[in-house]
């Protein structure tokens, strides 16, 4: 692992996220991946697959018998670890959804704002060195919570069995084979084989999240995943702590070389012997290029400070001092308080969901919840009685905005009344 020290300051934040390496641009070439896909369909998918993924290309939908026979073949002990992950995030889910709501306007009318589930959603699983069956838990029982009826999942292939089954213990009857920008672009325009969707979800490389972003006014997605990071706020001084806190950071350093893992501190001792649990640890596992930054404060007050400027993905308080301050967090894609409170927990079991916005995007941004497969309709009733005042009010604006036939079309509601009354 690569250390950086740092002594905290009005530019630390931006200084810790310069010291992550940079992607690449890859615009061009997923747009033109995009423009394949949508002038020849499955054909440019097939041959995208055979180029990087598998070849030869195994059909790209997986038939109900795989799904099942991967079910059935599970270890009984993931089994139960993914049906307990079902079920939590499940239960933190549902409390998303919002129940109809009716206002009553003095002029008269009502208007009643429905939540509305889309029809069809997917999640992208990432493929690569390591299946991720938690990726299908957070997205898929997320969008059960918010009421979609058909969610899909999509992953490159060879398809690892374990997401499969977990694929199969969420309920999803459609799985596809197929990675990268060509399934995006299939699951946002549709192609033969693969019906388009509402909303896509989910992590994925630079080719995933910029297809993400070149389709976004096609089709609905959660947020654009960047590198992964883990900021540890902490003044625990007993060794327990501190060697899980260097645990908890090579954890999260198992993301890959462009994971940002941070810990600050109000003692640099404290930082010296957290850099030495490190590099005793990294002995007896495998090595990580990922960035340690170890930032050294005045108070813990600066350090949250730091934190919230940061906006990390994941923050940890561990410590008598540093967990008083959680109410005091505004800037984080999820908190961890307690030395207890392993950010691995969020990443699978806790209920929470683990697909979180990166890169400093936690300042605008939320992990997914329902509220990325609904959107809200306002359904509009006006009485003829909130006529009159709301004809006077509307026509007016519509004039003043040059829109003419608006203000005709308000006040030719009035002969309408009269009609109406006479015919009663």
């Amino acid at each position: 692992m690569r250390f950086e020290r740092l002594l905290a300051g009005p530019d630390t934040a931006v200084a810790i996220h310069s010291l992550v390496p940079q992607s690449v641009d890859v615009t061009q070439t997923v747009a033109a991946i995009i423009a394949d896909v949508a002038a020849r369909g499955d054909a440019a998918v097939t041959e995208y697959t055979e180029r990087w993924d598998q070849s030869p290309a195994p059909p790209v939908r997986v038939p109900a018998s795989e799904l099942a026979a991967a079910l059935d073949a599970l270890d009984p002990a993931v089994r139960a670890g993914l049906e307990v992950a079902i079920a939590n995030v499940a239960a933190v889910g549902w409390g998303d959804a919002r129940e109809p709501r009716e206002t009553a306007l003095p002029q008269g009318h009502h208007v009643l704002v429905r939540e509305v589930p889309v029809a069809r959603a997917a999640v992208y699983v990432p493929g690569g060195e390591a299946p991720y069956p938690s990726s299908v838990v957070m997205g898929v029982v997320t969008a059960r919570a918010a009421g979609v009826e058909d969610v899909v999942v999509c992953t490159p292939p060879p398809v690892n069995q374990v997401l499969l089954a977990a694929c199969a213990l969420t309920g999803v009857e459609e799985v596809y084979r197929i990675g990268g920008s060509q399934a995006i672009a299939a699951l946002a325009l549709g192609t033969d084989q693969v019906q388009r969707v509402d909303v896509i979800v989910g992590p994925g490389n630079l080719y995933v999240q910029e297809a993400k972003r070149l389709l976004s006014g096609r089709v609905g997605i959660d947020s654009f995943a960047g590198p992964s990071d883990l900021f540890v706020l902490f003044d625990a001084r007993d060794a327990g702590s501190i060697r899980l806190i260097a645990l908890d950071l090579l954890a999260q350093a198992e993301h890959g070389p462009a994971t940002a893992v941070i810990a600050a501190a109000p003692d640099g001792e404290l930082l010296d012997r957290l850099q030495a649990d490190i590099e005793a640890m990294q002995l007896s596992h495998q090595p990580s290029n990922a960035t340690c930054v170890l930032v050294d404060t005045d108070s813990l007050e600066q350090a949250l400070e730091l934190a919230n400027a940061y906006a990390p993905e994941h923050l940890e308080l561990i410590g008598p001092g540093a967990e008083e301050l959680a109410a005091g967090v505004r800037n984080a894609g999820c908190l961890f308080v307690g030395w207890p409170s392993a950010t691995a927990f969020g990443d699978y079991v806790a209920g929470s969901n683990h697909i979180l916005p990166t890169d400093g995007s936690a300042r605008f941004a939320s992990g997914l919840t329902p509220a990325q497969f609904r959107r809200q309709m306002a359904e509009v009733r006006i009485t003829p009685a909130a006529l009159p005042a709301l004809i006077e009010a509307g026509s007016a604006i519509a004039e003043a905005e040059g829109f003419l036939l608006h203000a005709e079309s308000m006040r030719a509601r009035v002969p309408a009344i009269d009609d109406n009354q006479a015919t009663t």
